[in-house]
């Protein structure tokens, strides 16, 4: 039996040690209750595939079950955190009986892409999406797309500034509501440190943390904040205030969205995405299954059931009024490089932003 390396036996106590961090620090709200369910599988059945799921059961099932009509394959899921599901199938190794990993970002299947637990997915499926929004090694491809937005109070705001880095201003001391303990922000900063290095984003940590922002444990309530006049910003995902206003009515939701302009590190858009598990047993029905998340049907599914951005080329969303993916000035980032989020974490409580 091969015996692992050194860097990988480095690279799975790193994850293992994250994974808790994470669990403890939350995820998107949507995606905040995972679960662990789980199922075995048993690979004499044949066409069988076992997502390990970093998006929750609530929301993804559905789309699953339309999977297995669609693909024709049986379809058995592991459900859990994204890192928490990363660092296990580390763990596992070549030894694994997982085929696809669902991730709610791009941070997980980076970590996975590093070391060479995901296979290559054919070009065919690669080209469906934008570069920006897929591995520059071909090991994974986003599904749906979140953009970071600046809501704001039109009652008491003229214009939300175009930058975060405007927000250690003196002017928005205390008006700026955010949940740094959710994994959207926490990618947020990792995109940051991606960008402009560790020294840069650490100030501003430090700056915006000396600038008293309203601290709420989710996106939702801080998004409140700001429709009840309790804030006057909040950083958030653009998908949040989409979805307020389909329950509510575009009438009764007095909050507003911008988006962050050239190449802020606030205006990040992340991905959740997928990856077929190197040497599975499966991977051809593997590789339909991720041509399915692609399709129009899936794609869909995800505008119209969560809001977020379809990525397959020729989709486009159903969302009332949401700006087309290609008009946001997002910054240019490998999305595979927001798997360091153990130094993100680590430099969040250096700065006092989490304990």
């Amino acid at each position: 039996m091969r015996r692992p390396t050194a860097r990988r036996i480095t690279a799975i106590a790193a994850v293992a040690l994250l994974a808790p961090l994470m669990a403890a620090c939350g995820s998107d709200d949507k995606d905040s209750d995972s679960g662990s369910g789980t199922k075995s599988k048993d690979k004499s059945e044949g066409q069988t595939l076992l997502v390990y799921s970093g998006r929750n059961e609530e929301l993804i099932a559905p789309l699953l079950e339309k999977l297995e009509k669609a693909t024709g394959n049986k379809v058995e899921v592991r459900y859990g955190d994204s890192a928490e599901l990363a660092a296990q199938l580390l763990e596992e190794g070549g030894k694994t009986k997982a085929d696809l990993f669902l991730s709610q970002d791009a941070g997980a299947l980076g970590a996975l892409s590093k070391e060479g637990r995901l296979a290559d997915l054919p070009q065919a499926s690669l080209d469906k999406v934008d570069k920006a929004f897929r591995a520059d090694d071909g090991s994974w491809v986003g599904v749906s797309g979140r953009a970071r937005v600046i809501a704001y109070d039109p009652r008491k705001v003229d214009k939300a500034p175009d930058s975060v880095h405007d927000l250690t201003k003196p002017e928005w001391k205390g008006k700026v509501a955010y949940a740094p303990t959710n994994a959207s922000f926490q990618a947020f900063v990792t995109g940051m440190r991606v960008l402009e290095g560790d020294d840069a984003t650490r100030k501003w940590l430090k700056d915006f943390k000396a600038n008293d922002p309203q601290v709420y444990e989710k996106n939702t309530p801080a998004l409140a904040a700001v429709n009840d006049g309790k804030a006057e910003l909040a950083l958030i995902n653009h998908y949040y205030w989409y979805e307020k206003v389909a329950e509510e009515g575009a009438d009764k939701v007095n909050a507003k969205l911008h988006y962050p302009t050239k190449g802020d590190p606030g205006a990040l858009v992340n991905v959740a995405g997928v990856g077929v598990i190197k040497d599975s047993d499966e991977s051809a029905a593997a590789e339909k299954a991720v041509d399915f998340l692609l399709s129009k049907e899936a794609q869909t599914y995800f505008s119209d059931e969560t809001k977020e951005y379809p990525l397959a080329a020729g989709v486009t969303s159903n969302v009332k009024d949401l700006p087309p993916l290609d008009s946001i000035d997002a910054p240019d980032i490998d999305l595979s490089k927001l798997e360091s989020l153990e130094e993100t974490l680590a430099m969040l409580r250096e700065t006092g932003i989490v304990s």
